[in-house]
């Protein structure tokens, strides 16, 4: 079977794989389980193989380039064009496998598992950030209701670092002097 290019619809257990050869001839075209999807394109040639950017995209791209094949992922929006009909995974998988061959497709880059670490932190960073926000305007709100103008220090602003260079400072006092007046 002489694959050239494959689409796969990335889903929790089961793939749909849809795949052409050089003339844009479906050669193959099958549902496979999450733990046979690298057995299945290790007896592959080399292929391009692209897939949609979503959760666990960027695993499936290492693990497939790994073995020799060239992995892309593309953002979802390129990919609704070329969708033929109704939307369901073998559909997806096809559009997946047209869009990929384009040859001005635009594509996200595979990220290392470092990039995806600190990726993380940022995220959840933000998500604790944005929580915090929302818990201070809540309780600024509920405070409001007491008639509590303006809530005390943690609600209205982060209190200075010791060594945060706009905070006030008392001069040095010279040597041989009393600090008090």
């Amino acid at each position: 079977m002489n694959v050239t290019t494959v689409g796969i619809d990335l889903a929790k257990n089961v793939f749909s794989v849809h795949g052409v050869d050089a003339h844009g001839k479906v050669v193959l075209k099958k549902t496979v389980s999450r733990g046979k999807l690298l057995e299945c394109f290790a007896n592959l040639q080399p292929a391009i193989i692209g897939m949609e950017a979503c959760s666990g995209a960027h695993h499936w791209a290492r693990a497939l380039r790994s073995i020799g094949h060239d992995a892309r992922i593309i953002a979802p929006r390129f990919v609704i064009p070329y969708r033929k009909s109704g939307k369901n995974d073998g559909n997806d998988a096809e559009a997946i496998c047209e869009a990929v061959g384009r040859p001005a497709m635009r594509f996200v880059l595979v990220k290392s598992v470092e990039q995806q670490a600190v990726l993380c932190l940022h995220r959840i960073r933000s998500a604790v950030v944005a929580e915090r926000t929302a818990q201070i305007n809540q309780l600024r709100g509920l405070l409001s209701e007491f008639r509590s103008r303006h809530a005390p220090w943690p609600l209205s602003r982060p209190a200075p670092h010791p060594r945060h260079p706009r905070r006030r400072r008392e001069p040095p006092t010279p040597p041989g002097t009393s600090a008090s007046p």
